[in-house]
């Protein structure tokens, strides 16, 4: 009994606590602890469908310690408007965070995102970025990158991959005029956390994503999610960003960046195994192409 209170004492503070049952060395479970330091106690939470909601809500249990409401895929942005409607008719400041996979962000829930955000509401929405539908089984999402070998873009005799380049979710943030956009990844802990108390003190809506390397997905050992979300801000391919008002902040991790080979990185992962040196020569043109753009 003792021995129990001591557990439960030492996890109460914690907005999410231990007892999920994620896969384990799960990138994006260490994103959202990242995510849940910068919370306060005055927040809700809205998850949409996905690996977060179902590794952590098993029926009857909950391993959320803050106000928290499951979404379907595509409806997220509505249930937070909703809220904060009532919440702004109390008024009342409480946080509204909605958090997301790719899938419901990039593709099935991005009409009534792109609403949210045209309504100018002051929500943070939060995608954890696993480049895949990892909760259904590796399917291929707006978000897979171009040459990842998943279930429905699988590499073969006739087929190297997924054949589209990834979608630009920060240049569509962006296009709705919000003022606090952001990119991160698990390898990041303090700046994901920077970055959500930075988006929780800018008034109107505000977008981060965060890389969130999938175990199964990735085809990655249990204790490579860090090193994956590392090395794809050090080859270029997924630098850590951020926008305020619109413009290229400074204030991310890449000073004194020196860019790594992609296969550096591509190596690590064995939904990448299959390709050719001239297919990775074409994933290294994409991630030269943000070196010079990012002036990194």
């Amino acid at each position: 009994m003792e021995l129990g209170k001591t557990y439960m004492s030492k996890y109460s503070k914690q907005k999410l606590s231990p007892g999920h049952n994620a896969c384990a060395g799960c990138g994006q479970l260490s994103a959202v602890q990242s995510v849940m330091r910068a919370l306060n106690d005055d927040t809700i939470l809205i998850s949409a469908t996905g690996c977060l909601e179902v590794t952590t809500t098993a029926h009857p249990q909950s391993a959320w310690q803050l106000p928290w409401i499951h979404s379907l895929f595509e409806n997220a942005a509505a249930i937070a408007s909703g809220i904060k409607a009532a919440l702004n008719k109390k008024k009342k400041k409480t946080k509204v965070v909605i958090q997301a996979g790719d899938g419901a962000t990039y593709d099935i829930g991005l009409g009534l995102i792109s609403g949210m955000w045209e309504r100018g509401e002051d929500i943070l929405y939060i995608c954890y970025d696993t480049e895949a539908y990892s909760n259904t089984g590796i399917q291929a999402s707006g978000s897979t990158p171009w040459g990842a070998n998943t279930v429905t873009t699988p590499a073969g005799e006739k087929s190297f991959g997924s054949s589209q380049v990834k979608k630009d979710m920060l240049k569509i943030a962006l296009a709705h005029g919000l003022n606090y956009v952001a990119q991160s990844t698990t390898a990041f802990p303090d700046d994901i956390t920077n970055k959500v108390k930075k988006a929780l003190a800018t008034p109107g809506p505000s977008y981060i994503q965060i890389l969130s390397p999938c175990i199964p997905g990735w085809k990655i050992k249990t204790n490579q999610a860090g090193q994956g979300g590392r090395l794809a801000v050090q080859t270029g391919l997924y630098p850590l960003l951020e926008y305020v008002n619109g413009i290229l902040s400074t204030s991310s991790i890449n000073q004194n960046f020196k860019a790594l080979p992609v296969s550096a990185y591509l190596s690590l992962q064995g939904r990448f195994k299959h390709l050719s040196q001239k297919e990775i020569s074409n994933i290294q043109a994409l991630a030269n192409k943000n070196i010079k753009l990012f002036k990194l």
